[in-house]
């Protein structure tokens, strides 16, 4: 879009609406002015095109004009409100003698009124021989309609104290005024006096007063005014349900008019442009459409006011084609009409087509205003156009808009969300009145960019200048906590939150959700969520992804069921979170059930559900579906690739994952540090140590990534499953820092492994002082001890373990049948099923026999007799699993089994022979990777 003379013939979006005036004698101005020979250059004073018509009425007496051209003149004048002919006639009645008229001078008085010269108007009351109701009245009712109600309600009392008794007219005008200052006590006292005077019962004044009633949120009161008028006319309806959508009571708004459309009463334009205000403010679509057809029925699409009500009715719902065609055929286009589709545009978030209507407006003629600027402010901040955003700013200072707060605001968010952090903070420096929405920006805007030391800095300040602060605040600010992970200030935050009031803000339920959820506080998070029981969707999303951060994915699904029971369902977020609960327990049916939904509910298009449906199929080990869903992606980012790329790793199909990684490369996707990880495992679990090498030695020339802990520990890894236990001990004393808990782990598998008892003492050692809690070390050195014959270590190590009390975690195993997750442990009696488990395990053990199968024994380091360890091997979780879903599930289906350790090398190898007994694939996932056991063979080639 051609932006550079954007705003080069712009005119000042201000301009005044009356001349300014002194206090000077009014005789002296008027003799001043109005002299013969000026008489003609008078017109220019007019603000309207019609005042030609109204000078020929004054002239049409000749030399001598009289009093009804006069009259006829001063009428026309009040209408147009042209305030130069007015003028011209003031003077010519006082040249005449005829201002002593009352007739006259109420007119005057009234033109005055509407024109804000209320020290003309007021001189002309004052110096009235006996101010009558009229004048009071047109003087009243000028305050009202020029947004003066102060003034109106003190003209009131005056006219009141001088004995003048009210009509309907002058008590609608001041009721009005009460209900501008929304000053229900004096509304009342009026009220009170319009009955005492008969008035109460006068249509005008019964409209004016529920009115009245509503604007000061009195709406019983209000409704029982309105149910007494005796013959409701449209007007009376309108005035109610007007109020009703100002007070964002829109389904009250939506019952009133369907009760007026039952009464046979017709709507006029007026009521269906509020009916569609209503349907704004409820995002209702249906209704919306509804009312268009209304408008068109009664002949009412022509309408100025209706016609932007409509386009601004679909732009809020997010019908944007709708709305653009609505707008394409209003005759007229004025600057709400332009706003209404940009805004609409920005909302949601069609940023581009926002600043083509700006800039076609501005082709047009049509200059902006604030709203308008500050709309494509905000599709700047969208689409991160610093320039444009330095172009409108540059407009907004020449027209001088420093003390707009709204203004100001908006172009710091926009050089926050731009990522211009220094100019966002010099225009919170210039706001010399700052109020909450301005640090809340500042804050924002800092956290969003990462520098949350600064986000927490401005939030200590404002609190110390008595600023305040409300839900956005604490959002914005619980944010960056939880990027700096610490917890003591969350706590801290979320007392400030339970002592202001504003723990029960969804945001805030949501945001200390969020934060807690992030600590693995799930205690907290989930008594926040229980106790809070909004039952929308933002707080189920936060709790669901939460126990899914966890671990803790059957939570998560409960939590789902929950949230379908009361009726609230899914957005792409939860759905994310879902898929990425059924990831982690291995859920492939209920994986299934969350991707039907996803599809019906039509989030497929959306990255975070595309992208945790890749990660689900994969983890639940089905990496043929991951590789389906990662194809029927329409924006691959590098999480989708980092994705596909390690679940092939994981399934053992390393040359696959390194092909699409090469094929990422060349379609310009540059890695980060996860994928170059899942292509450093896909060479682990392939056994391509030379590859490896090469990746690793080129991350930072190629990609600029210079090696984490975790690329160094699966290059370690790599080298010590190979055999190659010098090159990795190399690798780690080359480190740039201090090798932890993941390298020595990994030097102390290869040791294990080899058999290399001197390397697996001294990386134990290591992970005895930097992860003592872990009982995973402990057990790897007492089976190196043990498969070196070293049985008096073995002794000593479980001694040691009984002395510290270090409990080693048991083997547990569990299958998915029927959405339900089944667990077992070695030697598990617990299912209901058991008896009908371990005669099926029997009959398996005794074919498997008959085709060569010998129990592996040397592994079992337990002091026992031989057939008892056959026994206890028989009985491994991984087995007890695979036979209940051999008795569970229909034959020749896939079973999958997830363990929390890794698979024992007797299972593996009983898998080969159960794969090709049953004839069925067996895919189990332990904590290394996943093993597909079909026809007599694993996918790891025996190399795990």
């Amino acid at each position: 879009m051609n932006i550079r003379r954007l705003f080069s013939l712009q005119a000042p979006l201000y301009q005044r609406t009356y001349l300014p005036f002194k206090k000077i004698s009014l005789c002296l101005v008027l003799n001043s002015i109005f002299s013969s020979k000026h008489f003609q250059t008078l017109p220019r004073y007019s603000e309207n095109h019609q005042t030609g018509y109204a000078i020929d009425i004054a002239e049409k007496g000749g030399d001598f004009p009289t009093y009804e051209s006069f009259s006829d003149c001063l009428s026309h004048c009040c209408k147009t409100k042209s305030l130069g002919p007015g003028l011209q006639v003031h003077a010519q009645l006082t040249k005449s003698g005829l201002l002593i008229d009352a007739k006259l001078r109420n007119h005057l008085i009234n033109l005055y009124s509407k024109c804000r010269l209320f020290v003309y108007a007021r001189k002309l009351l004052d110096e009235s021989p006996e101010p009558d109701l009229v004048s009071w009245s047109a003087i009243i009712s000028g305050y009202v309609q020029n947004g003066m109600p102060k003034e109106a309600l003190l003209a009131f009392q005056e006219m009141h104290s001088l004995g003048i008794i009210c009509n309907e007219f002058a008590f609608s005008s001041v009721l009005k005024a009460c209900g501008i200052r929304e000053d229900l006590r004096y509304g009342k006292q009026i009220h009170k006096l319009a009955l005492v005077t008969g008035f109460g019962s006068d249509v005008f004044v019964a409209n004016t007063l529920v009115v009245v009633y509503a604007k000061c949120r009195d709406f019983k009161d209000s409704r029982r005014l309105f149910d007494e008028i005796p013959e409701r006319s449209v007007v009376s309806w309108n005035a109610l349900f007007s109020c009703y959508v100002q007070g964002y009571f829109f389904e009250e708004a939506i019952c009133l008019f369907n009760e007026m459309v039952s009464t046979n009463m017709k709507p006029n334009e007026f009521s269906l442009s509020s009916m569609l205000n209503a349907c704004t403010g409820k995002l209702d679509c249906d209704l919306g459409r509804k009312i268009h057809g209304y408008l068109i029925k009664f002949g009412h699409e022509a309408d100025q006011f209706s016609a932007n009500a409509l386009v601004d009715m679909y732009a809020k719902v997010g019908e944007i084609k709708d709305a653009l065609l609505v707008f394409d055929n209003v005759m007229e286009r004025d600057i709400v009409s332009w706003n209404a589709i940009i805004a609409g545009s920005v909302l949601h978030e069609e940023h581009d087509l926002a600043l083509e209507l700006f800039g076609q407006m501005n082709n047009l003629g049509v200059y902006p205003n604030l709203f308008t600027l500050s709309s494509a402010l905000k599709a700047c901040a969208g689409l991160g156009l610093k320039e444009l955003g330095r172009q409108l700013h540059s407009t907004l200072i020449k027209i001088d808009t420093k003390e707009d707060l709204f203004t100001n605001v908006g172009l710091l968010d926009m050089y926050s969300k731009c990522g211009l952090l220094e100019e966002a903070n010099t225009m919170f420096k210039s706001i010399s009145e700052k109020e909450l929405i301005a640090w809340n920006a500042m804050i924002s805007g800092y956290s969003s960019n990462g520098e949350d030391k600064e986000a927490l800095r401005i939030f200590t300040e404002m609190n110390k200048v008595g600023v305040g602060f409300n839900k956005t605040t604490l959002s914005a600010v619980l944010k960056s906590i939880t990027s700096l992970q610490d917890i003591e200030i969350c706590q801290q935050v979320h007392a400030i939150s339970v002592k202001s009031g504003l723990q029960s803000s969804d945001y805030v339920v949501n945001s200390l959700i969020d934060s807690y959820g992030k600590f693995g506080n799930i205690k907290d998070a989930a008594k926040i969520f229980q106790e809070s029981r909004k039952g929308d969707l933002a707080s189920f999303t936060s709790m669901i992804t939460a126990y899914s951060l966890y671990g803790l994915g059957e939570e998560a699904l409960k939590i789902y069921k929950e949230m379908q029971g009361m009726g609230v369902w899914p957005d792409p977020f939860a759905c994310s979170a879902l898929l990425n609960a059924c990831a982690n327990l291995s859920a492939y049916e209920q994986g299934k059930q969350i991707h039907v939904h996803t599809l019906k509910l039509g989030f497929m298009s959306d990255t975070f559900a595309g992208n945790s449906l890749v990660n689900m199929y994969a983890k639940c080990g089905c990496i043929e579906d991951a590789t389906l869903s990662f194809s029927k992606l329409r924006e691959k980012g590098i999480v989708s690739w980092s994705a596909i790329i390690g679940g092939l790793a994981q399934h053992g199909h390393g040359k696959e994952a390194l092909r699409l990684f090469d094929q990422m490369i060349k379609e310009g996707i540059h890695p980060n540090h996860v994928t170059l990880v899942s292509v450093l495992c896909a060479c682990s679990h392939t056994g391509l140590v030379e590859e490896a090498k090469e990746y690793f030695q080129s991350m930072d020339k190629l990609y600029g990534i210079k090696p984490t802990q975790e690329h160094y520990a699966c290059m370690i890894d790599i080298l010590g499953r190979a055999g190659k236990l010098n090159e990795a001990l190399e690798v780690m004393n080359k480190m740039p820092y201090e090798a932890n808990g993941a390298v020595w782990g990994a030097l102390l598998g290869a040791a294990k492994k080899h058999k290399n008892v001197e390397l697996g003492q001294r990386a134990a050692e290591m992970l005895f002082i930097l992860e003592p809690e872990k009982s995973g070390t402990h057990i790897l050195l007492t089976n190196l001890y043990a498969s070196a014959g070293m049985w008096q270590n073995v002794s000593e190590m479980r001694k040691m373990m009984k002395e510290n009390k270090v409990k080693k975690e048991p083997g547990m195993s569990w299958v998915e049948v029927k959405d339900k997750i089944h667990i077992f442990i070695v030697g598990d009696k617990r299912h209901p099923r058991s008896t009908e488990i371990y005669a099926k395990l029997n009959e398996i053990r005794d074919l498997m026999v008959k085709e060569g199968y010998v129990p592996t024994l040397e592994n079992d380091h337990h002091d026992v007799e031989q057939s008892e360890k056959e026994l206890q091997l028989l009985h491994h979780s991984e087995k007890l699993a695979v036979a209940f879903a051999l008795i569970a599930t229909p034959p020749g289906a896939p079973i999958r089994v997830k363990k929390n350790l890794r698979i024992c090398l007797d299972c593996h190898t009983a898998f080969k022979f159960i794969c090709k007994i049953v004839s069925r694939e067996i895919i189990v996932r332990d904590t290394n990777r996943y093993h597909h056991f079909k026809d007599g063979s694993c996918s790891c080639g025996d190399y795990w």
